[in-house]
């Protein structure tokens, strides 16, 4: 018989409340509140309580107690139809964490540097949980359909930016993060476990990963991971451009690899370089 704690901890950010259990420190209660602000998406003005019920899993008592316990704090706002909406309160907690990120204010130069001379639109990105989520974005291609905005989700598996940050990570985490896209969603899994182990032996010779329209049809993009970006989690750089069906479809899609790529690479190592100029000393070897 396990005791908690001989239980290991799943990865930061992979975490279920099943998984759980044998977590004495583990706050359901919060991690449920939490699981109810994440059941809104991006198209999803207000919700019922039957709603987030649907799609949380919770029970309708709970899912009542949380949402009046949520409004009354700020993080939602309830209509008079009794649909409650994301609150100000949740912008509010999000700002901290950007404002916190120096990487964010050293590389705005470079991406939009890299966003006029490629015509490229140009994003900075990492991983939440088991999509890559963009922190910054740089517009330069008018004709991509994906207008990106900050905090704008994107899956891991069948986007460029998000293999990046998967591949870049250590054996173990990569492992860990593929399964539990399996557990969630096992069909999906199988069609698109592909696009990541076929990429892997590139991504070890080049450091980069591309894409060719398999998340949206038409929209190619490149995407590095930064190796220095004062931050704890991986970040990466991506440039997508909009290569729609026609007679220059296989010449635009050609100069994402002869041009933009080499141009991207060249950005990352700046930002990576001006990260490392601004990195507290090492103290550790110190006596």
């Amino acid at each position: 018989m396990r005791t908690a704690a001989s239980i290991r901890p799943p990865l930061p950010g992979l975490a279920r409340i099943a998984d759980t259990g044998g977590d004495r420190q583990f706050a359901i209660a919060l991690a449920r509140g939490l699981e109810v602000l994440r059941a809104f998406g991006p198209s999803d003005r207000a919700l019922s309580n039957r709603e987030l019920c649907d799609r949380t899993g919770l029970p309708k008592a709970t899912v009542s107690r949380l949402t009046h316990t949520l409004t009354l704090l700020g993080y939602l706002s309830r209509s008079a139809d009794q649909r409650v909406a994301l609150g100000a309160g949740v912008l509010a907690l999000g700002y901290p964490m950007l404002a916190g990120m120096p990487v964010r204010q050293i590389a705005r130069p470079w991406l939009e540097q890299l966003a006029r001379e490629t015509g490229c639109t140009v994003n900075l990105g990492t991983r939440d949980r088991l999509c890559a989520v963009y922190l910054d974005s740089c517009r330069a291609d008018r004709g991509n359909p994906f207008q990106p905005d900050i905090g704008s989700p994107l899956p891991l598996l069948t986007t460029a930016l998000g293999r990046a940050l998967v591949l870049a990570r250590p054996a173990p985490e990569q492992a860990a993060i593929l399964n539990r896209l399996k557990v969630d969603d096992p069909q999906r899994f199988r069609e698109e476990r592909a696009l990541i182990d076929g990429e892997r032996d590139a991504f070890r010779r080049r450091g980069w990963t591309h894409s060719t329209g398999q998340w949206r049809p038409g929209v190619h993009a490149v995407a590095m991971p930064l190796r220095q970006s004062l931050h704890a989690e991986t970040v990466a750089l991506n440039c997508t451009l909009a290569v729609p069906a026609g007679t220059r479809r296989a010449a635009d899609a050609q100069r994402l690899l002869d041009e933009v790529a080499p141009a991207m690479i060249e950005t990352a190592h700046r930002i990576e370089s001006a990260c490392r100029a601004e990195a507290p000393p090492d103290r550790s070897s110190r006596p």
